[in-house]
């Protein structure tokens, strides 16, 4: 048995959109939409990506996470390299669906290129007064070893 062809609605006036039931999203003028990946049980962010109408129309479609590489120019399926997948537990909109909150159970063994578990392992030191402002690690190790991972990056 086929599964069915998912699509997406089309976006249109403000007021209809912010209270329809239809995921319209609004991708910004390059085609994209920003897209948060958090940890579906702890709710801890793993990663700030971008997702086109390709790449999401894929999320839908495959119950993972796939992303579009600005910097590459491609649609990213996470984990292809590494073998750390997101599965889609469930995703979010905003009011006027041009953000994405992506819960994912984080398979392997983390999230960020750099070997951590998430992208956001650092804070920004509110209080100290320094020029420029000034970051401290809130996660320093490192749960995978990126050298041996993406060696063929």
């Amino acid at each position: 048995m086929n599964n069915p062809v998912i699509t997406l609605g089309e976006y249109s006036d403000k007021a209809s959109l912010e209270e329809k039931c239809v995921m319209a999203p609004k991708f910004d003028d390059n085609g994209l939409i920003p897209a948060v990946a958090m940890d579906a049980e702890t709710k801890e962010p793993l990663m700030l990506a971008y997702m086109n109408k390709q790449s999401l129309l894929m999320t839908l479609e495959l119950g993972e996470a796939v992303y579009y590489s600005r910097s590459r120019q491609e649609i990213w399926h996470k984990g292809a390299t590494s073998g750390h997948t997101q599965k889609v537990k469930e995703i979010r909109t905003d009011c006027d669906q041009d953000a994405l909150i992506i819960y994912v159970e984080q398979l392997g063994a983390g999230a960020c290129h750099t070997g951590r578990n998430s992208c956001f392992y650092r804070k920004v030191n509110l209080d100290d007064g320094k020029n420029p402002a000034a970051l401290s690690f809130t996660k320093s190790e490192l749960t995978f070893d990126p050298n041996i991972v993406y060696r063929n990056k």
